[in-house]
């Protein structure tokens, strides 16, 4: 047995002949918060997208406060796909970000190893439902907070006390538009998935 290491530097600990390791996750989080456009960006096919225009049947419905530019919602999933080298292929599946599309949550999670929850700062609560899903299905997870233009700066252990996330959670900044970025966030993820898997710990809130 070879330990394998990906272009972006994590250990696979697997054989070099072997076939590649597909692994699932999810990208997860409230709506408008970047979901769409994290896995577009770092997509190495043509994502598929499932969005459909926001109508006047959705006012009251959707929040778009601080979104207000936003003119699209998905309400299935988002799916894309990358390849880090030979040893290891990523399926991404993006969640809907409303509540009233979380029966969908279910059949998107099954095989899954792992989950990124992106947060806005501005709408941090947008999150729970996330973060509240994966812990009751034991499903480990990242919170990625996706730095958009304008917004005030937290410190990632700012935000895991807001979250009130278990000391072993990473939070790590990102944006969501820049592919070099996307791709460290879902590095971290399947290097937390790792851990967790090996019964490992992480350091609370200490990648940036």
């Amino acid at each position: 047995m070879v330990s394998g290491h990906s272009d972006f530097g994590v250990d696979l600990g697997v054989d070099d002949d072997a076939l590649p390791t597909a692994l699932k996750i999810l990208v997860a989080g409230g709506f408008g918060v970047g979901k769409t456009t994290l896995v577009g960006a770092v997509s190495e096919i043509q994502p598929l997208l499932t969005e459909e225009y926001l109508t006047d049947e959705s006012v009251g419905v959707d929040d778009t406060a601080g979104v207000e530019m936003k003119a699209t919602t998905t309400v299935a999933m988002d799916f894309g796909r990358i390849t880090l080298n030979h040893d290891l292929v990523l399926y991404l599946f993006g969640t809907p970000g409303q509540d009233r599309f979380l029966f969908v949550w279910d059949e998107l999670a099954l095989g899954a190893i792992g989950a990124i929850v992106l947060a806005d700062t501005r709408r941090l609560a947008d999150c729970f439902p996330s973060v509240d899903y994966f812990e009751r299905r034991g499903l480990p997870f990242i919170v990625a907070v996706n730095c958009f233009e304008g917004t005030r700066l937290f410190e990632p252990a700012e935000v895991q006390l807001a979250l009130n996330l278990d000391p072993g959670v990473p939070v790590i900044m990102c944006d969501a538009r820049r592919r070099d970025s996307a791709k460290e966030t879902l590095i971290a993820l399947v290097e937390h998935a790792m851990k967790t898997a090996w019964g490992q710990q992480d350091e609370p809130a200490t990648v940036s």
